[in-house]
């Protein structure tokens, strides 16, 4: 169902005042009486008036806009997509309005979408980890908005461009399997996040596949400082790892760092995966072997998609970009411990532990 949205005229009648008195408040409020203007910001509000901003900036004149909802763009993942959204917009004589919630609730990213009404702005490109039942509504409740998501489960019945998880989770451990581990450390991103779901999820069905069910997994926040502080801790659980799968490079280049302090090196090393390919990921000590995705493909398929989807709203999109394994040194075939050095790790572990 297409949203009413509340007219000038809706809030003066709301407020019993004239539509001219309903303009000197969005425009001039210092000439209103404040009595009035409490009455006439009250209307707004009971009314969800979103004031009509491209009337008011130089109604006619401003170039069409899409609009980008994000996470922040310190963040590798999302400041990619963003450049390539931008570029690929661009291309297309588009102006990209971009919004950064700061959480990823129903309620922010509606005000989000508003605000994109509010421009005259009739695509959006949402990149952000949803779950379906958010996304789902977000679409449903705002049909008079093309709205194109980025980062949902399969099962989320949205329009979306999205990257293959599965895909790229199941070549890592296939890829430490085929070098010979069988005792896997799981680092996964936060469990809010759909994106660190899915790709737990996935992890787990091929090594389920492969018939391994004793994998230990704990929880890290995506930064490096995680990736650090959460290896002494899966390690503390099960001494005996030998291959620990990480759910992006940053945290990857964490976990490299603690490796380093505990000497895990030459047949004592554990071998790392993690996961984007993010640019620096190559000068990690050691390079670090991780699954590419390709965001300024993402980019350049979103645009397109919307484009299509706002001439078209009735079609269905649901397009799945592919992944690739990078393989580099983090990774090395399996060689084994003597007892000796099994129990001199754990030694090694409860030492650190007691400083921690």
């Amino acid at each position: 169902m297409q949203r009413h949205l509340a007219t000038l005229e809706d809030v003066a009648r709301e407020a019993g005042v004239s539509q001219q008195t309903v303009s000197r408040v969005l425009n001039n409020p210092a000439v209103v009486a404040e009595r009035t203007r409490e009455k006439v910001i009250r209307a707004m509000q009971a009314l969800h008036y979103v004031p009509n901003r491209s009337a008011q900036l130089l109604a006619g004149k401003s170039a069409p806009s899409i609009g980008l909802i994000t996470a922040s763009l310190t963040l590798h993942a999302p400041s990619q997509i963003a450049a390539a959204v931008k570029s690929y917009a661009g291309s297309h004589q588009l102006e990209v309005s971009i919004a950064m919630p700061v959480q990823a609730d129903f309620s922010s990213l509606q005000d989000r979408l508003n605000e994109f009404r509010a421009q005259h702005i009739r695509g959006a490109i949402i990149s952000l980890p949803l779950e379906s039942s958010v996304a789902e509504r977000l679409a449903a409740e705002n049909s008079d908005i093309a709205c194109l998501f980025l980062d949902v489960s399969p099962e989320s019945d949205v329009c979306c461009v999205r990257f293959d998880h599965r895909d790229g989770c199941g070549a890592c451990v296939q890829h430490l399997w085929d070098a010979g581990h069988r005792e896997f450390g799981l680092l996964a991103g936060p469990e809010s996040s759909v994106s660190a779901r899915m790709r737990l999820s996935s992890w787990r069905e091929a090594l389920h596949r492969l018939g391994i069910a004793n994998a230990v997994t704990v929880f890290g926040d995506w930064s490096a400082a995680s990736g650090w502080q959460k290896t002494f801790e899966l390690l503390h659980q099960h001494p005996r790892i030998s291959a620990m799968v990480v759910a992006n490079d940053q945290m990857a280049l964490g976990v490299l760092s603690a490796l380093a302090q505990l000497n895990r090196t030459g047949g004592r090393a554990v071998s790392v995966t993690g996961y984007d390919d993010t640019a620096d990921s190559l000068y990690f000590q050691p390079p670090l072997t991780t699954v590419a995705q390709d965001f300024n493909v993402l980019g350049k398929r979103a645009v397109e998609r919307l484009i299509q989807l706002m001439a078209a709203p009735q079609i269905k999109i649901r397009e799945l970009l592919p992944t690739r394994l990078i393989i580099r040194q983090s990774t090395r075939p399996y060689s084994g411990e003597t007892d000796d050095e099994k129990d001199k790790v754990i030694t090694q572990l409860k030492t650190l532990a007691e400083k921690l």
